[in-house]
């Protein structure tokens, strides 16, 4: 039971010079977690004190940030099965009022447009023609090309919003898609560019790994095949390791997901912010218990 009654009387004493009650204060409302936040927003804008409101919202980014990270572990550690689930946690650290369902149901709209004209006995490439014409042509997604370091790339609901986002985050949503489709289409960690591939796991004996070949969301859903994989990592002077050519897991995705983010808010000088996702990078480096 929420004690409403004491969350309010709480929220008033949040201006107390006393360092002491206000630690006690503070402390008492962060244990109400995510109840006592629509009191202190109700608050903040009633309080004409900078310090108040101050106060006030570094607490409520507190309590959400809490609540990401207790999330985020809970994926984790339970299995990291939904890929979308472990994204749109991400999402909830920018924006923690993120309507989660207005996402789902935009990407179940986009399957939708794509199963409409699928084709039962459709090939590999044909699948991948389809999902592409969707996606680019009649949904609008693009690579930003033109403000690729911006951390609003990574987050899914601007990148549905704006239709523009960055190698992970368009693979994200291009390989949910093909996944509630049956299409086995999966995210493959190369460094420096995050890639799809298309598994055939009836192929495992035939072709390594069973990839039939790999996608570029970035560059409109471009089909490419293992040797120019070999071709990049030569430019970038890499030696081989299976890991760039085979699907990597969902934990590996969100930690890139992370990774991109915390240099995202490092090239801006936000330090606040790099040390808070690298709090949510340490949950994806724990041990499995």
């Amino acid at each position: 039971m929420t004690d409403i009654t004491e969350i309010t009387s709480l929220i008033r004493l949040l201006d107390d010079p006393d360092q002491e009650i206000f630690t006690h204060v503070h402390d008492k409302l962060l244990s109400y977690g995510s109840d006592a936040v629509e009191f202190l927003e109700a608050a903040f804008g009633e309080a004409f004190d900078p310090i108040l409101q101050e106060r006030i919202a570094n607490l409520v980014h507190e309590i959400q940030f809490r609540g990401v990270k207790d999330e985020l572990k809970l994926w984790y550690h339970g299995g990291s099965f939904d890929l979308l689930q472990g994204a749109l946690i991400v999402n909830k650290y920018q924006y923690p009022d993120l309507d989660e369902q207005k996402v789902i149901n935009y990407i179940e709209a986009i399957k939708r447009d794509i199963w409409i004209q699928m084709m039962y006995d459709a090939s590999p490439g044909e699948q991948v023609k389809l999902i592409n014409h969707v996606f680019y042509n009649i949904y609008g997604f693009s690579g930003n090309t033109t403000n690729h370091q911006d951390p609003q790339n990574s987050y899914l609901s601007q990148v549905i919003e704006t239709h523009k986002g960055n190698q992970i985050s368009l693979a994200i949503i291009y390989s949910v898609i093909a996944q509630k489709l049956d299409i086995p289409i999966y995210g493959v960690n190369l460094p420096q560019h995050f890639i799809l591939a298309y598994v055939d796991e009836t192929k495992l004996d035939e072709i390594e790994n069973g990839v039939l070949f790999y996608i570029n969301t970035f560059n409109k859903g471009f089909i490419f095949g293992r040797r120019d994989v070999d071709q990049f990592l030569k430019q970038l002077n890499l030696k081989f390791d299976p890991q760039f050519y085979e699907p990597c897991s969902n934990a590996d995705i969100i930690r890139r997901v992370l990774r991109n983010l915390i240099s995202s808010y490092e090239r801006s000088g936000n330090q606040e912010k790099v040390d808070e996702l690298n709090e949510l990078l340490d949950i994806m480096l724990e041990e499995k218990h």
